[in-house]
């Protein structure tokens, strides 16, 4: 065999099983969340809890089933999906410092719940018109920025990420509009809100996120190895009978699915789909098979332990779960914009 063949054989094997690392680490830490909190759950009850046990008291039963395991597996999902339509993002458009906001959607997300806080509306339809809002004002954002881009198939990258720019200045002055103009007690609902958190996790709002993640997994993993070829430039990728349009199509359209989603039931949440695509990819190299995977699974497990983070560090008060993205994030990507580039679908 071509020892240049047998080297990267040997990188991909070596990346096959940090990723089923990552895998087997994933529900540790899940675990290792759930037990941590205003009450501690020792390993013996948390055993007897995921049994089924009935010789644990009740009020450990409630706090676990209720509160703690739906917010662990939310901020998970929340995780993942941002993480995920990063990776999407990132492929889509070249470049390891792009991020999902780039489209729009967390912006639309916040001013749709900026609006229900500032009218009074967010315990209306039993809660869950506040989330709703949220995401159909992501979706609208991004409807408009397929306007100002005469629709996604006809634009190139830096249309697109031109156009995001606008549209997320334009959304942010709205934003400033009402925040100045609201009430204390709505201002203080709308800056948590804005900073992100997974307090309100129920379990149904677990079951819609896992079905939204679905969603993109799907439209993302179909695409895999299209998002490779476009590393290689569009036309590249043209010649070698990929559909950009269609591949450009469905990023986007999963990246909204997965921001607005994430956006509806955590609020504003940053770093996470920039942080952890590339942390994937420093880990698993550029295919997007591995990259994608990888950064759902680092994306989960970061933002479950930042809100671990965020629940636990001031208690018996609770930070926003964003703060530490941020100070985490913030740092992170100063490093990257040091480090040489590196980007490839290696």
């Amino acid at each position: 065999m071509n020892p240049a063949r047998e080297d990267d054989a040997r990188r991909r094997r070596r990346a096959q099983r940090r990723l089923w690392v990552l895998a087997a680490l994933f529900p540790a830490v899940l675990l290792v969340a759930s037990a941590l909190g205003a009450v501690n759950i020792g390993w013996p009850e948390l055993l007897k809890l995921l049994t089924g046990s009935s010789e644990t008291p009740e009020v450990v039963r409630a706090v676990f089933w209720d509160i703690r395991m739906p917010r662990v597996l939310l901020a998970a999902l929340v995780g993942a999906s941002l993480a995920l339509a990063g990776g999407g993002v990132q492929g889509l458009f070249r470049n390891p410092l792009a991020d999902p906001a780039l489209i729009g959607v967390s912006a639309g997300a916040a001013l749709g719940a900026v609006l229900c806080f500032y009218f009074g509306w967010q315990g209306l339809l039993g809660g869950w018109l506040l989330p709703l809002a949220a995401f159909i004002g992501g979706w609208l954002a991004v409807l408009v920025l397929g306007l100002f881009n005469t629709g996604f198939a006809a634009g190139g990258p830096a249309k697109l990420i031109l156009a995001g720019v606008a549209l997320n200045a334009m959304i942010g002055s709205v934003l400033g509009f009402f925040l100045f103009s609201a009430s204390d007690d709505a201002l203080r609902s709308m800056t948590f809100w804005t900073l992100g958190s997974c307090a309100s996790a129920r379990w149904p709002q677990v079951v819609v996120l896992l079905v939204f993640l679905l969603v993109g997994v799907f439209l993302l993993w179909r695409n895999a190895r299209a998002l490779d070829a476009l590393q290689l430039g569009e036309e590249q990728a043209a010649h070698l009978g990929v559909s950009v349009a269609r591949v450009r199509l469905e990023t986007i359209i999963a990246a909204a699915l997965l921001v607005g989603a994430a956006t509806a039931f955590a609020g504003t949440i940053g770093f996470i789909g920039l942080v952890a695509p590339h942390m994937a990819r420093l880990l698993l190299g550029g295919l997007h098979r591995l990259v994608l995977p990888g950064a759902l699974l680092l994306g989960g497990m970061l933002l479950v332990l930042a809100d671990l983070g965020a629940r636990t560090l001031a208690a018996p008060a609770e930070l926003a779960v964003g703060i530490l993205t941020a100070a985490i994030g913030g740092p992170f990507f100063l490093w990257l914009l040091r480090r040489p580039s590196s980007w490839s679908a290696s």
